[in-house]
């Protein structure tokens, strides 16, 4: 049986148990490095996946992450960041997770070789054609995401892999690939490590681009920031004194008149700086 690309051993670090702690960090970086350099290949299936997933989120379809252990948790992560980034309801972008919420803080490894709890979890949401799903697995062949995507496959919806190791078994439930080649990680195995740092800048990728195609960013400031603590409500001053061109206060009373709305703010009485 061939040896997955993220469970080969890294020949730069089969004596990282002698290295200094400096040795270490800086052979640690310098994968982090390559991890990085690993999504540039993948731009073009990124691109293609946001383009499809905002398609059909105009038509009110949603966007799923479903993923076991580190890659549950990451996309739990970021469907979790949507609301309050970009204002939209919590039903929009949804983490599924081998497990469920437990699993998040505890581990629970067994949970993705369940192909069943895959079809079972992703049918509870209602899964329609006019949603996306991405199944998120490194070594690609989690039983648990298999069983979301085919699930997924079977309702119409768009169905996109993101994986480490091309060729993979999610791939071929598929219509688009997303395959980082991270290669060894410095622990043997670990993907934790570089793995789950390319599929965390991925899954931003995607959400980002997504919420940029549905018009929740103006330029590059976002305009439907909600102001659930102290910081996002001075961010969303200063965007509006940015959009509008008023001074701090000014901007400040107009949201409070406007139900501390960025959009309808602008509408109602502050409008564009010339």
């Amino acid at each position: 049986m061939k040896i997955l690309r993220t469970e080969e051993r890294n020949e730069k670090t089969t004596h990282i148990d002698k290295m200094t702690a400096e040795e270490m960090m800086r052979v640690i970086q310098e994968e982090n490095y390559n991890a990085v350099k690993a999504i540039e290949s993948e731009i073009p299936a990124i691109s293609e996946a946001v383009e499809q997933i905002s398609a059909r989120m105009k038509e009110g379809g949603r966007l799923f992450y479903v993923g076991c252990g580190t890659s549950g948790r990451l996309g739990v992560l970021d469907a979790s960041e949507c609301p309050p980034t970009y204002g939209v309801s919590y039903d929009t972008v949804i983490g599924v997770m081998a497990g469920g919420a437990k699993a998040l803080s505890q581990a629970g490894e067994a949970e993705e070789d369940s192909f069943e709890d895959g079809c079972r979890d992703l049918l509870s949401y209602g899964i329609t054609g006019k949603d996306s799903v991405v199944g998120i697995s490194v070594s690609g062949g989690a039983a648990y995401v298999l069983g979301a995507l085919q699930t997924a496959r079977n309702a119409g919806a768009l169905t996109v892999a993101l994986s480490c190791n091309e060729g993979c078994p999610i791939e071929a439930l598929a219509e688009i690939c997303i395959h980082p080649d991270t290669g060894a990680e410095v622990v043997t195995g670990s993907t934790r490590m570089k793995a789950g740092s390319a599929h965390k800048m991925i899954v931003n990728m995607i959400s980002t681009g997504v919420m940029i195609r549905l018009g929740h960013v103006y330029e590059n400031l976002m305009v439907n920031l909600q102001p659930s603590n102290i910081k996002l409500r001075d961010r969303m001053i200063r965007i509006t004194c940015e959009i509008t061109g008023l001074g701090y206060e000014d901007s400040e009373r107009l949201l409070e008149e406007n139900g501390f709305e960025i959009r309808r703010a602008i509408l109602n009485g502050g409008g564009f700086k010339s």
